[in-house]
């Protein structure tokens, strides 16, 4: 059976040591007093719900699965989610970081990300129950009528009641200018919504009284394409002005998708036969409201393959120092017996290195974006919020696709480390690989991810918002620039840095005479970009943890494993991942030409 043990003492690190948010904290006003001790104080009861409450039922989960009475079109998720979702609503998790204005507690982003990420390490498929009701509660506190607040909010906030994203149907997926769900405008200001839907996860369940639908739907009179689309709530069951539950609304799960991995989800089809909802934001604007969840979405589900990460190393981990195989090629290590503990073997040290690198990478990154957030909604300084909305923009797409890729490789990764038996279902590792893959296609696929880094993110603003990254990145390489001790970590990013520069311009070239360029480096141009603000966060670590191993040195105090730990990891990546970099310059810079003229190899 697996493990899990909650990564405090890193989130502590990240938070505390490395981006100091409490500091950053102090200049906002609405969390200015929000100190360590509070902080730690939440995670530590977080990490026991997670670890206590929801990964008990991970495995159980994904074996049962969902059911779903087709004559009542009822879903029944798995034994014991229901009871835990009670209990994360009791214990107020559901309205953490929410506007108490609706009933939150209004503590910062960043203690939600921690919380996601131990709940996504736990148990990703009850976790997403919860989790896209955040999207839904911003799109709404963003764009929604006052009386769409008043009735939808507090609901959302307490977790009461839950949300969900109806936007993908038979025929299109990302492409939603092909969407064909209609509303027709009634006489009393409601709508009334006909379509389908599909892959809607936590589309319908028994674990909350009410499911407040977010659907994409065209009016009689909309104009085509992705122009013409508004954004409507429709709550599963019918809600009075005065807040009660009403009537069954006509909206309903059609079936149950059969899926590779997080089957304890109901990822549902949905079905709307005249369906009562309200506008949200503007005719024809629906993209733009809905945009603001599915930018919360892309950074929760890159928070998903991160807690996958974490949750496989740490049981790969534990498995490599105790499973025996053959002897260390340098001389037998474990003499009282007939094999040595295959951590010994540089290849079993290089897997679980990379995914603890990609994790404790990831962790820094994910972090640190959902600062930026708090930034840019909460800071007293206009230009820091701009600059904030800027820079988490750019990062975005990168969070979704780099930590989801990396998630695949590392979990793949860490079941190989347990050789035949990773293969077996009741290791858990099958689980976590199945789990994850689904992270890397949902919200827009990572080659979607790539184009809008690329296309939209860099070269549509001439690369103004990753110069202005860029300068984040140059100030500590001025910093530490003749520090010899940071010299191994330095000096890659630097070239790197200055590399992206020249790299960005000529694809930008290439991209101007050929559209199709863009689209053939555009998934290659992620991944270097990945690895520059991966490689800034890794020497950002590297030299907090080198100041706290000469604090200890000065003091004559012994020096803490937790540093020297990040110190090797560190140099693992810069010696073994990071020069990734190269080959996918080269790559991309190969062109679309051998992709496209391909008629025949493709006939």
């Amino acid at each position: 059976m697996p493990q899990y043990s909650p990564p405090l003492r890193d989130m502590q690190f990240v938070m505390h040591e490395v981006l100091k948010v409490t500091d950053e904290f102090k200049a906002i006003p609405k969390h200015a007093d929000v100190d360590v001790d509070t902080i730690n104080a939440v995670l530590e009861e977080a990490g026991k719900f997670a670890a206590e409450v929801t990964f008990p039922l991970n495995i159980s989960g994904d074996e049962e699965g969902c059911k779903l009475d087709k004559t009542t079109h009822e879903v029944t998720p798995p034994k014991g989610f229901k009871e835990a979702y009670a209990q994360y609503v009791e214990g107020g998790w559901a309205a953490l970081s929410c506007d108490p204005e609706y009933g939150g507690q209004g503590l910062p982003f960043v203690l939600n990300q921690c919380l996601y990420e131990m709940l996504n390490s736990a148990n990703q498929a009850w976790t997403m129950y919860p989790g896209l009701s955040h999207g839904a509660y911003e799109a709404l506190h963003a764009h929604g009528t006052d009386e769409q607040k008043k009735l939808y909010l507090p609901k959302l906030t307490s977790g009461e009641w839950t949300g969900t994203m109806c936007l993908t149907e038979p025929h299109c997926g990302t492409d939603l200018g092909l969407l064909r769900t209609k509303a027709e405008p009634q006489p009393d200001g409601t709508y009334r919504l006909t379509g389908n839907k599909i892959f809607i996860s936590a589309g319908e369940h028994d674990m909350a009284a009410n499911i407040v639908h977010l659907v994409l739907a065209r009016l009689p009179d909309a104009p085509q394409g992705s122009k013409g689309i508004s954004l409507f709530a429709v709550p599963k069951f019918n809600v009075g002005k005065d807040g009660a539950i009403g009537s069954r609304n006509g909206i309903y799960c059609g079936g149950l998708e059969h899926k590779m991995g997080i089957h304890g989800n109901a990822t549902a089809q949905m079905v709307l036969d005249d369906a009562v909802g309200t506008m949200v934001g503007a005719p024809n604007k629906g993209l733009a409201a809905m945009f603001v969840m599915m930018n919360a979405a892309r950074l929760g589900v890159g928070n998903q393959s991160l807690g996958l990460t974490e949750v496989a190393y740490q049981n790969a981990l534990a498995y490599a120092k105790d499973r025996i195989q053959m002897r260390s090629l340098s001389g037998v290590k474990a003499k009282d017996k007939p094999a040595d503990p295959i951590i010994v073997h540089p290849d079993v040290r290089k897997m679980l290195l990379t995914a603890k690198a990609y994790a404790e990478g990831g962790r820094a990154l994910a972090i640190y974006c959902t600062l930026l957030l708090d930034k840019e909604l909460h800071h007293p300084d206009e230009k820091v919020r701009k600059d904030s909305g800027e820079i988490v923009a750019l990062l975005t797409p990168i969070v979704k696709a780099f930590l989801t890729d990396n998630g695949h490789i590392s979990t793949n990764a860490c079941m190989q480390v347990f050789g035949g038996h990773g293969f077996i279902k009741e290791w858990g590792m099958e689980q976590f690989v199945r789990d994850n893959r689904i992270n890397m296609i949902y919200e827009g696929t990572n080659t979607i991810q790539s184009l809008d880094l690329l296309g939209r993110k860099v070269l549509g603003n001439n690369g103004a918002t990753l110069k202005k990254f860029g300068k984040v990145i140059g100030a500590l390489i001025a910093e530490e620039g003749v520090n010899e001790k940071m010299a191994e970590f330095i000096n890659p990013l630097a070239y790197l840095a200055d590399q992206m520069t020249k790299f960005t311009t000529e694809l930008g070239f290439k991209g101007f005479q050929n559209p199709d360029e863009v689209g053939a480096a555009a998934v290659d141009y992620l991944r270097v970009a990945g690895h520059l603000v991966f490689g800034y966060f890794w020497a950002l670590m590297a030299q907090t943890a080198l100041r706290e191993i000469a604090a200890a040195e000065s003091q004559g105090k012994p020096t803490d494993k937790f540093y020297t730990g990040k110190l090797q990891t560190a140099r693992f990546y810069f010696a073994k991942l990071f020069p990734e970099t190269a080959t996918l310059m080269r790559t991309a810079r190969a062109g679309s030409k051998s992709l496209m003229e391909t008629d025949d190899a493709l006939a």
